[in-house]
């Protein structure tokens, strides 16, 4: 992250697999006010839904092909060059579905946020929604948390509780917490703009978020 970010030029990249709903949220919320600027889109797939939604608001896309790289590392290499290119303040997560090399994670430390749908540390990795379900939970929810080299381990940012629908239905559940997501990510990107987020440099799991 630029030592001199601040929220009138505060420029994030989205890294996302799928359909891009997260990503959606970011750029009807963000992108363009708060002084928020998304100035990239990268995805592994040629064909993610994000993509057409990046490129239907003018934002520069970048696709990095898994089959295009010897290996991890020298992928997350690359698109660790393009995001420096981008002069980021942050890399946000979008249903990124490729786990990040740690070389890269070390590279952005403490500047790479996550969106999971589970009350962290419960149900972390794939499928949160099926193991919340499975475990017979009466609630679940969101958790949005800064990345480091584990799956779904690094420190909490934010969270939000979403009630199990009484009758276990999962589609209302995934409702819910899309909803939910939609709504808690983009204000955690906007509390890491406005500079009210701090990591306790004595102890890393610790988050602070000022009024």
């Amino acid at each position: 992250m630029r030592e001199d970010a601040r929220v009138s030029n505060f420029r994030i990249v989205v890294l996302a697999s799928g359909s891009g709903t997260n990503l959606q949220a970011i750029i009807d919320q963000l992108h363009g006010h708060h002084g928020i600027e998304v100035v990239g889109v990268g995805s592994d797939k040629l064909r993610a839904g994000a993509l057409a939604r990046a490129e239907a608001a003018g934002i520069l896309t970048t696709v990095f092909p898994r089959s295009d790289f010897p290996n991890r590392a020298k992928r997350d290499g690359t698109m660790g060059d393009w995001i420096e290119s981008r002069d980021a303040d942050l890399v946000v997560l979008a249903g990124y579905m490729q786990l990040l090399d740690a070389g890269f994670v070390a590279r952005f430390r403490d500047c790479i946020v996550n969106v999971h749908p589970a009350l962290l540390p419960s149900f972390p990795g794939l499928d949160a929604i099926g193991q919340a379900l499975a475990a017979g939970v009466e609630v679940t929810g969101v958790t949005v948390h800064f990345v480091d080299e584990g799956v779904d381990s690094g420190p909490t940012l934010v969270q939000r509780e979403v009630p199990v629908p009484t009758d276990g239905d999962r589609e209302k559940l995934e409702a819910a917490i899309h909803a939910v997501e939609h709504e808690l990510y983009p204000e955690a990107i906007r509390m890491i703009a406005e500079g009210r987020v701090r990591i306790d440099p004595d102890d890393s799991r610790v988050v602070t978020i000022d009024d």
